[in-house]
């Protein structure tokens, strides 16, 4: 295969099909070879009639969104969709999510994307989108992490009927959905293989919005399987950017930030469900606090892991759920640390990353001290200074070589207002949690 997708002047939505439990989305590049991906639904029901409107609709914003995957190979001068244009609500919300969910990306490879991302508008807008008698139960995308096991806990506590749901085969995520407890779906994700060929070849590679496509594949499931709320656990501090870039604030977490979640969620109900609730239980409150729930039950200690070197496609796995060195490990055991005793999280990591000198420079960027935040799902730096300062007072941890350093190096260029842990742990209001599950907000306290 010789075809380089940089060279190509169109990107073509081609079809996007449904049969037996598979979805195939189909993509080109010019008149190339069609990039096929497809998305396996296990046991899938027959569509009911009530909800075939609301199923095609879903079918089509997943086309729509899982194509960032092949675009950003060749990020070409003009967008297709052979269907025909969209209406402007459409073509406003994937322009807003190719721009912004490809920021680190551009980022990364010295590409500007302003005024590049265009998708065809003209077709009026369809009618409101219809109630469709969905029931009321919870699909919750469990990711391996602490985030989403929180959420899980949080929903029993409502007697929530509710469902744990991953996209993709990681065995990692499996363990921890067995151990929740809840019924589990899992729908597998085939990327077109042409695309790892493509990136061989040299395509552009990089970061894209996951967490969208997941998104979209999701409320197609629960359209298809019957479920009311799609409830992810995305905290507030996943709407704090990275950095800035040509004039634009870079995200790695843009589309689970507060910003993507109010507008998908005001999508779904007027374009595919009324009844279809999109939000994160987790949005009112930071990175730390969630943590701090996390904390209070051992159950997970054994299976969870937010390193994402286990979640990488290609490439070697952690041996031990934890590598000890990306930013990840990094933010949680720190985050960690304040709410647990010392002897519980060194078994969780099976090491102390805070007593290791080389760790210095991965503890300085979480901290924001002479580096930007890492491109990496992790808290606010603001949080992890507050954490910090919290270990330094502690005599089980102030010997620790990281925060020692902390107090002799870091500590006074701070000021008081950014080091109070009590401060980075108050709920906001600002949150899209479905009404029936609002009781929730109390368990925060």
């Amino acid at each position: 295969m010789s075809f380089d997708p940089r060279q190509s002047r169109h990107f073509r939505f081609v079809r996007a099909d449904y049969a037996d439990g598979q979805a195939q989305l189909v993509y080109a590049f010019d008149g190339g070879v069609e990039l096929v991906e497809r998305v396996i639904f296990p046991g899938a029901p027959a569509i009911a009639p009530a909800r075939r409107a609301a199923f095609d609709a879903a079918l089509k914003l997943l086309h729509l969104v899982a194509g960032v995957s092949y675009y950003k190979a060749g990020v070409p001068e003009a967008i297709v969709v052979d269907a025909g244009s969209l209406d402007d609500a459409t073509a406003d919300l994937l322009d807003e999510l190719y721009f912004h969910g490809l920021g680190e990306f551009a980022y990364h490879n010295k590409l500007d994307l302003a005024g590049r991302i265009r998708f065809p508008r003209g077709a009026s807008a369809p009618a409101p989108a219809a109630a469709i008698g969905l029931p009321p139960r919870s699909l919750v995308p469990v990711g391996g992490g602490k985030d989403s096991l929180v959420s899980v806990e949080l929903l029993k506590t409502l007697h929530e009927d509710a469902t744990a749901a991953w996209v993709g085969l990681s065995p990692l995520i499996a363990a921890c959905v067995e151990r929740t407890g809840l019924p589990g779906l899992n729908v597998e994700r085939r990327l077109a293989p042409e695309l790892f060929e493509y990136n061989k070849l040299g395509a552009w590679n990089g970061h894209i919005p996951v967490t969208a496509i997941n998104s979209a594949i999701l409320a197609l499931a629960a359209v298809l399987y019957g479920y009311d709320a799609v409830v992810f656990s995305n905290e507030r501090s996943a709407s704090s950017a990275t950095l800035e870039y040509a004039g634009q604030a870079v995200n790695h977490q843009w589309s689970k930030g507060w910003e993507f979640e109010r507008r998908f969620a005001a999508y779904l109900r007027s374009h595919v469900a009324a009844d279809l609730a999109y939000c994160s239980l987790l949005r009112p409150l930071s990175e730390l606090a969630v943590t701090k729930l996390f904390a209070r039950q051992t159950r997970y200690d054994d299976v969870f892991s937010s390193c994402n070197r286990n979640f990488k496609i290609l490439g070697p796995k952690p041996a031990d759920r934890w590598c000890g060195q990306c930013p990840k490990c990094h933010f949680v055991f720190l985050a960690l640390a304040p709410f647990v005793t010392k002897p519980r999280l060194l078994a969780i990591f099976g090491r102390n990353l805070l007593d290791d000198e080389t760790q210095t420079a991965g503890f300085d960027a979480l901290m924001e001290f002479r580096e930007h935040k890492p491109f990496e799902c992790v808290g606010e730096g603001r949080e992890s200074r507050a954490a910090m300062h919290a270990l330094s007072l502690r005599a089980e941890w102030r010997e620790d070589a990281i925060v020692a350093r902390f107090v002799d190096e870091v500590l006074p260029q701070l000021d008081a207002g950014e080091i109070d842990l009590a401060s980075q742990l108050a709920p906001s209001d600002e949150h899209g949690i479905a009404p029936r599950l609002a009781g929730v907000v109390d368990a925060y306290r």
